[in-house]
Parts: structure tokens; C-alpha cells; sequence
């Protein structure tokens, strides 16, 4: 992986110098302050880290270094993982050499496979994967090393291994996990002649597991791949690695954070919002009829899944492309025209109802995601997330790489007491 590689040291040693720039301009200038509001709210807004992967704008969406989702959609994920540690897209001999590098980490260990087969039978598709990965946490390639003794500028390296040996492996693991949970528990060899996202959409072994459900694997694998640094996953991901942690407990802990309802189940949740619209009112719904469900909804204190984002503020470019997939190869399925018809219908809703406080009326990628996975045969909605953490691990590589590269200290915020806060407002009283 010696190009890969070779562009990783070359961008460490970009940013090392900016960073000594940005140092030489005013080490201790203040860049935000924190609200008490904030402090009790998740930090929310609070701007306090630096990630060097990825930034979402809230009016033009995700970027990936230069590069917005426009840009991407039609890349492999093997070339979004290059830009993600690099800074730039690879050059068109870049994917042959990774295909065969993945080809040669390749290999789930059987003693993985045992250990997610003696799981409950109804044990949840993301727990497989977060416990797959932690089971092989022996093989990490940066323990071993580390505990031999290896100077600090040589982490980043063995975390780069980490990861290749990680991401060659969770297409395998990933279509094993739905083969056992959903399937007869027969796995599917993988085809080295396939690419990454060809070879997960093969090894589901779906009856429409043909070219169209590559091509969407790609897209979602592309669209999912990182969010800035601040999102659940990709922060608890870097807070457990910058303790020096290895790079499979980081990935494991991260999943563990996608897990959630509030995080990477959301796609599922608008999939089940989508089939009850459906299950009223028949294949043939109309805009009125959807707009009445969706005040029905509102007025029962419930929100509408996939509308609404923490920091964009008008239609996610993810789903957009979602969207522009959907109108290619699946206008006539039922469950797509209803994401369509709810775009057209929610956000006039949304911006009018109850005085139209809400900060975000538009569609997130969630809103569009599940109706296309659901198109092609999957339909055990607890697997999407299990697709949205193989693609987010991408992020999480690319993340830790660079901030082992970077030399960058564990994160260790203060934290202080009800009182601490009561004090500061009341001599903030007193000054004043």
C-alpha cells in the first residue's frame, strides 16, 4: 500500500506545518465561547475540535477536503478512504493496487465466526459487528508493536496497518453478520475480482444482488463514509483511540455509539415511517393524504423521521443523490415515490407549523436511504445500520491515522459541578 501510504506521511507533514503557522498566529487566542446552555446541552455548537478529514457547512453539506457530495457520488469508496487521509483523490492506478491489498488482508478468523454463530439468535445485527471487530482486536498490528516499544512518531503507521487490515475484512464480516442473523448461515467466498462495496453487495446473496445493487452500495458506502468530528460515532471512536486504545477497540466503541436511535438507526425508523404510510393509505397515496398523516403525526408530539439536521440548514446533498439514484433505477417503486411525495409535502409543513419553529424543515439522508435498500431485498431493517457503521469505519480510520500522526494527546475536557456553574452566574451577577 506504498502510494496510499507514501500520501498519508506527505499530508501529516502538510498539516504539521500549518499547524505550527496557526501556533506562530496566537497559541492562546480565544476561537469561541461556551454557554451555559451549551455546557448543559451536549455541547451543542460548541467549537472545540479540529478535523482534518471531513466539514459539513450548514448550506452546502458534507466536504471531504475540497471536494463536496456532488463531487463524489460517483467515486468508489476506496477512493473516498484515499481522500480521507490524503486530502486528494487518488490517481486511476490507485484502485487496482487497493483491490489487491484488500485481497490479501482479506479472511475473517474462524474463531470470529464461531463466536458471532454462539450468539442468541436474536441478537442485534450492530452488536455481531461491534463484537466481530473486538474479537480480533488481538491480531492489531499497533499493540503488538507498541508494547515492543515504538517511538511516538510511528504510531500513525501501525494504525494505518490496523485499519487496511480492518477494511479489507468488513465486507466479509459485514454480509457474514446478515447471512447468519438472516439468513441460513451459509457464508459466500468473496470474489477477488470485485471491488470493495461488489464484493459486500455480492456476499449478502440477495436475489437482486446484481449490478444496480453494487452501484447503490457504492453510493451509500460513499455517502456515509464521515461527518466532521463531533457526531457520536466518530468522537467516541477518537476519545477511546487517543488513549492510545488500538484501532479495533476505537472502531468497536464507535459502532457502539452508531448504534443508537438519535444516531445510525434513523434510516430504519424513516423506512418504517415510509411502510405505515403505505399500510394506510394504499400504493397509490396522494400528497393531501400524506400531508394529513404528517400533521396527525406532528399533532401527537411525535417528529417526522429523516427531516431535520443539527447543522445543515436546507436539503442534505446526501439525500439529493439518493434522490437522483432513485429516479435512475427505481421511479416505479412504490416505497420511493412516497420519500418523493414527502419531500414535496414536509417542508412546507414544518416551516408553518405551530409559528414554524423548527430550525431544519429539510430532508436528512436518512429520509431517502432505507426505501432504496428496501428496493432490492433488504428488508431486515436492523441491518442498515450495520451498512451506515462499514461505511462510517472509513471515517474512523482516516480520523485516528491522522491524529496519531499529528501527535495528538488524549482528549480530556474538564468537567465541573451544578455549583461550580451557580458560582461563575452569580459573581457574572455581581460584576456586572
Amino acid at each position: 500500500m506504498s502510494i496510499l501510504r507514501n500520501e498519508i506521511k506527505n499530508n501529516l507533514t502538510y498539516l504539521k506545518n500549518e499547524i505550527e503557522h496557526i501556533f506562530e498566529g496566537g497559541r492562546d487566542t480565544v476561537l469561541s465561547e461556551v454557554t451555559v446552555g451549551q455546557v448543559y446541552g451536549g455541547m451543542r455548537g460548541l467549537t472545540a475540535l479540529v478535523c482534518n478529514t471531513s466539514y459539513v457547512d450548514p448550506y452546502s453539506g458534507l466536504h471531504i477536503g475540497d471536494f463536496t457530495v456532488e463531487d463524489l457520488s460517483e467515486k468508489y469508496p476506496e477512493e473516498i478512504f484515499y481522500l480521507l487521509c490524503t486530502g486528494k483523490l487518488p490517481e486511476s492506478d490507485f484502485l487496482e493496487e487497493f483491490r489487491k491489498e484488500m485481497n490479501e488482508r482479506s479472511g475473517v478468523p474462524q474463531y470470529t465466526w464461531d463466536v458471532l454463530k454462539a450468539l442468541p439468535e436474536d441478537t442485534h445485527p450492530m452488536s455481531m459487528l461491534s463484537l466481530g471487530i473486538l474479537t480480533m482486536e488481538q491480531e492489531s498490528v499497533f499493540k503488538r508493536n507498541y508494547l515492543k516499544g515504538i517511538p511516538k512518531s510511528d504510531f500513525w503507521k501501525y494504525t494505518f496497518e490496523d485499519a487496511l487490515n480492518v477494511i479489507a475484512k468488513l465486507p466479509e464480516l459485514a454480509a457474514g453478520i446478515y447471512r447468519i442473523r438472516f439468513g441460513d448461515g451459509t457464508l459466500i467466498k468473496r470474489d477477488p475480482d470485485l471491488d470493495w462495496a461488489g464484493n459486500l453487495a455480492m456476499m449478502l446473496g440477495l436475489p437482486n444482488s446484481g449490478k444496480e445493487l453494487a452501484r447503490l452500495m457504492r453510493l451509500y458506502l460513499v455517502l456515509h463514509c464521515d461527518h466532521e468530528g463531533g457526531n457520536v460515532s466518530a468522537f467516541t471512536s477518537r476519545v477511546v483511540n487517543s488513549a492510545l486504545s488500538s484501532l479495533y477497540y476505537a472502531i468497536s466503541a464507535g459502532l457502539n455509539g452508531l448504534a443508537g436511535p438519535l444516531h445510525g438507526l434513523a434510516n430504519q425508523n424513516c423506512l418504517k415511517f415510509i411502510l405505515e404510510i403505505r399500510h394506510r393509505f394504499g400504493d397509490l397515496v396522494s400528497e393531501e393524504e400524506i400531508a394529513l398523516y404528517i400533521k396527525e403525526t406532528l399533532d401527537s408530539g411525535k417528529v417526522i423521521p429523516g427531516y431535520g439536521h443539527a447543522v445543515l440548514r436546507v436539503t442534505d446533498p446526501r439525500f439529493t443523490a439518493f434522490m437522483k439514484f432513485g429516479k435512475a433505477y427505481c421511479s416505479e417503486n412504490v416505497c420511493f415515490q412516497i420519500a418523493e411525495k414527502l419531500f414535496k409535502v414536509v417542508p412546507d409543513i414544518l416551516k408553518t407549523y405551530k409559528g414554524g419553529k423548527v430550525a431544519s424543515p429539510w430532508p436528512n439522508v436518512d429520509a431517502a436511504s432505507g426505501a432504496l435498500l428496501f428496493k432490492y431485498g433488504l428488508n431486515q431493517f436492523d441491518f442498515y445500520t450495520v451498512l451506515f457503521g462499514v461505511s462510517r469505519i472509513l471515517g474512523f480510520c482516516a480520523q485516528n491515522i491522522l491524529a496519531q500522526g499529528l501527535g495528538q494527546p488524549i482528549i480530556r475536557p474538564k468537567s465541573v459541578t451544578n455549583k461550580w456553574v451557580a458560582d461563575q452566574l452569580m459573581k457574572n451577577k455581581v460584576n456586572h
